[in-house]
């Protein structure tokens, strides 16, 4: 099990902005790749009430638990990586087995014994090292929607904020209120529940 921080910074793109990225930065279909970030919470969605995500991504053969949690410098993510098996296991009944992330929910009053499964989100993303970040381009698919989407991770915030908003000053892209990707799938959801 692993630990870092996650600083980084989004907003959402036009798909003409989209491609206008993918060709500057010479991203050819070759570089692209999917993964699917499969959600859980609890059926009163407590996870989102505390602004955490649980999810369970997976990309290629690889899949990885990861619990994100708020942090006074980004997000806090807590990382397992998991077999197959164990993934199908919990895509199945919401069963968390890892002791780690068990405790880190109760720490917010979260019953891991109430974590369901609630749908995923694929991406075909392209990755590429800018300056001292790594830029990310992904167009993602969920609930009969699509979007697509600039990313800058960064483990600097100041110098990553400076640099994002040049990428976005040069290409003329606006600044754009841009909620993460289980926070739009989940606003998805309750839209089409409603």
């Amino acid at each position: 099990m692993t630990q870092n921080i996650e600083i980084e910074f989004k907003n959402l793109l036009t798909k003409k902005e989209y491609l206008q990225l993918k060709s500057h930065f010479d991203i050819k279909d070759e570089d692209l790749f999917k993964q699917e970030n499969h959600y859980f919470d609890t059926s009163d969605f407590l996870l989102k009430k505390n602004k955490a995500a649980l999810r369970i991504r997976k990309k290629q053969d690889f899949y990885e638990l990861t619990l994100k949690q708020p942090h006074k410098d980004g997000l806090l993510e807590t990382n397992k990586t998991l077999t197959p098996q164990e993934s199908e296991d919990i895509f199945k009944t919401g069963a968390i087995k890892e002791n780690q992330i068990i405790n880190l929910l109760a720490q917010m009053d979260i019953p891991s014994h109430n974590i369901q499964y609630f749908g995923s989100l694929s991406t075909i993303r392209a990755e590429k090292k800018i300056g001292n970040g790594l830029l990310v381009l992904d167009h993602s698919f969920y609930l009969n929607e699509e979007d697509f989407e600039l990313e800058y991770e960064v483990t600097n915030r100041q110098k990553g904020l400076t640099d994002f908003e040049r990428i976005l000053q040069k290409f003329q892209i606006p600044k754009r209120q841009t909620k993460n990707k289980v926070q739009r799938f989940y606003d998805k959801k309750y839209e089409q529940q409603s």
